[in-house]
């Protein structure tokens, strides 16, 4: 099963162009919700619920906030949750590098590969 993932608020709106863009060119489409839209979390959601909305809809977290997610994920996690994953957008990436990677992410692993941990992408 392709992954999916949800873009926190707090990222670029550039960074929801860009998959647009994506989807819209490739055949290798990108299953990307984001904070503040339909059927997602809404803006202002705090993280510790984000990770819970995630956990319930099978969907990697895209965020830049690595002053507090690391600890919000830990206890997430004490708490006996699971996540599907955290993964931490580096900033100055450029977007077609970063499109390419969740794309190759999406297709060429499994969700298992990712859980209950954070990685810093690209």
């Amino acid at each position: 099963m392709p992954l999916r993932f949800l873009l926190d608020e707090h990222i670029r709106r550039t960074m929801w162009s860009a998959i647009l863009r994506h989807n819209f060119r490739s055949q290798d489409v990108l299953d990307v919700a984001r904070v503040g839209a339909e059927g997602a979390p809404r803006y202002g959601t705090l993280d510790p619920e984000l990770l819970i909305w995630s956990e319930a809809e099978g969907r990697i977290l895209l965020t830049e906030d690595k002053s507090t997610m690391p600890a919000h994920l830990g206890d997430h996690l004490a708490r006996g949750n699971h996540s599907p994953g955290v993964m931490m957008l580096r900033r100055g990436v450029f977007l077609s590098d970063l499109t390419e990677f969740l794309c190759l992410a999406t297709y060429a692993s499994e969700p298992g590969e990712w859980e209950d941990r954070i990685t810093y992408i690209p």
